[in-house]
């Protein structure tokens, strides 16, 4: 059974009312947690691509990143599936943030994708993971919720 429904959701995958690029986010996180993001992306098999100020270069450790991306745009992107762009930006050791195109994510099909990266970096790390509309960051819509170990919508998904 899915997290979500498309019909209860749809909403919140609506580039006009949340931006095309909605902000997903771990907040409270370490260079370890970064690690095990990276080390996630690897045991899955998923495409990615990292690079520095737009130049693509091989994957470092989260360490290394980390450093590098106080003088440099440090992007990780990483395609879950095929179709499905996700943008990790390495900004802080603090905080995990990363992009979702809504454009990408249409119909069930598209939240089934949304659910299970969500789940899979919950699970991996442990904390929750929030998703806001683009530039956003306190008003969540959609989260992991432990108990229920599932997405959940955390805002009202019938707004207009």
């Amino acid at each position: 059974m899915p997290d979500l429904l498309w019909d209860d959701v749809r909403n919140f995958f609506d580039p006009d009312l949340m931006g095309s690029l909605p902000d997903a986010r771990v907040a409270d996180t370490s260079v370890e947690d970064w690690q095990a993001v990276l080390d996630l992306v690897r045991s899955q098999g998923w495409s990615c691509e990292y690079s520095e100020d737009g130049v693509a270069v091989r994957l470092p450790r989260a360490a290394d990143m980390l450093v590098r991306s106080e003088s440099a745009d440090a992007l990780l992107r990483v395609w879950p599936a095929t179709g499905f762009l996700v943008i990790f930006r390495a900004y802080e050791a603090g905080s995990i943030d990363f992009d979702v195109n809504l454009r990408e994510l249409r119909g069930q099909d598209g939240v089934d994708l949304l659910c299970r990266l969500l789940r899979a970096v919950r699970r991996r790390l442990g904390k929750p993971v929030m998703l806001t509309p683009e530039s956003d960051p306190l008003h969540p819509v959609l989260g992991f919720d432990v108990e229920a170990d599932r997405v959940v919508p955390l805002a009202d998904p019938h707004f207009s």
